[in-house]
């Protein structure tokens, strides 16, 4: 299995820029697939991102795509989540998650979960 460290979050404004960064160890990290979700106070968790194992594809909320970029260095044990053009929307705790084989957007498909880290996004 895999164990993930979310990091990165933090206050800005909208229209600015952040990156988050899951830092995973563990054996096989190319094996799974990963994923981005946030949760807003109140809110259910909502699928943001995911990427394959290689790298190779990627999958977006419509909330987010144009705006956000995943992407992951396995040789770094690393997933990325790139936020540009931030809204107060986009205000949530943000989890990193390691899924099977093949891309979900339930999170009940990921079985490998970051603490979450905090991004606002000011007015």
């Amino acid at each position: 299995q895999v164990q993930l460290v979310e990091s990165g979050g933090g206050l800005g404004q909208a229209g600015g820029s952040r990156r988050l960064s899951c830092a995973a160890s563990g054996r096989t990290f190319s094996s799974y697939t990963m994923g981005w979700f946030r949760q807003a106070p109140g809110k259910e968790r909502e699928f943001v991102a995911a990427i394959n194992l290689s790298g190779s594809s990627t999958y977006y909320a419509d909330s987010v795509k144009g705006r956000f970029t995943i992407s992951r260095d396995n040789a770094k044990n690393t997933v990325y989540l790139q936020m540009n053009s931030l809204k107060p929307e986009d205000t949530a705790v943000y989890y990193c998650a390691a899924g099977g084989t093949y891309y979900s957007t339930q999170a009940k498909n990921y079985a490998y979960w970051g603490q979450g880290t905090q991004v606002t996004v000011s007015s």
